[in-house]
């Protein structure tokens, strides 16, 4: 192949998953996973509560949720909202952020994947439940499908915050790559959970998609860290 193909292919390829240009006001989320030593679990969950109370006091913070796996609590997510992208990089300078850092890269066996998303799908959850079961699935489509990607999503979403004991149905869109998405849900139990999964239009949704995809279907559970 000729150098000039592989170097428009690289190009068109950059714009494809490029994300569009949005405002520098817009809400920023940011997915962050981590996975420590099993050991080491129960710290790891501690420091991240205690950067959890520390963010939610900064300026422009409008959440910082925590969780473990509910098989395998080594592997921990945080789920944080800014207001702004100057309030994320506010919060990226911040002393408690570093100490953070400095506290968790001991126990971590990967590095931090910190993932900052633009809500494309977002609604009002409807509460907490104790003992919910909480997911965060991430979704990668090849470039060419993403538009219709983004539909899909949007008729999943909307379909299942109809479900019973749905609380939260959310799609957000990757920053730096468009065509990856991250749906984060919330169900008040295991039953409810397992009903929605075994729902028509998820089936339909999955049979949808999975021409589409170029990665594998990521869909974690996790329990809520207090």
């Amino acid at each position: 192949m000729h150098l000039s193909r592989l170097i428009f292919g690289a190009a068109a390829l950059l714009l494809a998953v490029t994300s569009p240009a949005y405002p520098e006001e817009a809400p920023v989320y940011v997915v962050t996973y981590f996975e420590v030593g099993a050991p080491a679990a129960a710290g790891a969950a501690k420091l991240a509560l205690q950067l959890a109370e520390a963010s939610r006091k900064e300026n422009g913070n409008m959440g910082f949720e925590v969780f473990a796996e509910r098989r395998r609590p080594e592997r921990l997510a945080m789920l944080a909202l800014w207001h702004d992208k100057q309030a994320l990089d506010a919060h990226g300078a911040a002393a408690p952020t570093k100490t953070f850092h400095d506290q968790i890269v001991p126990l971590l066996t990967a590095p931090l994947d910190v993932r900052p998303m633009l809500p494309l799908w977002v609604a009002k959850p409807a509460g907490g439940a104790r003992g919910a079961v909480y997911g965060l699935t991430h979704v990668d489509v090849v470039p060419p499908s993403k538009d219709q990607a983004v539909e899909l999503l949007k008729e999943m979403a909307e379909a299942s915050r109809k479900d019973p004991g749905n609380l939260r149905f959310d799609v957000i869109q990757q920053e730096s790559r468009a065509n990856h998405f991250t749906v984060v849900e919330a169900w008040r139990d295991g039953k409810s959970f397992d009903a929605s999964a075994m729902a028509a239009h998820t089936k339909d949704f999955r049979q949808k998609l999975l021409p589409m995809e170029g990665a594998l279907y990521d869909q974690r559970l996790y329990k809520s860290v207090p």
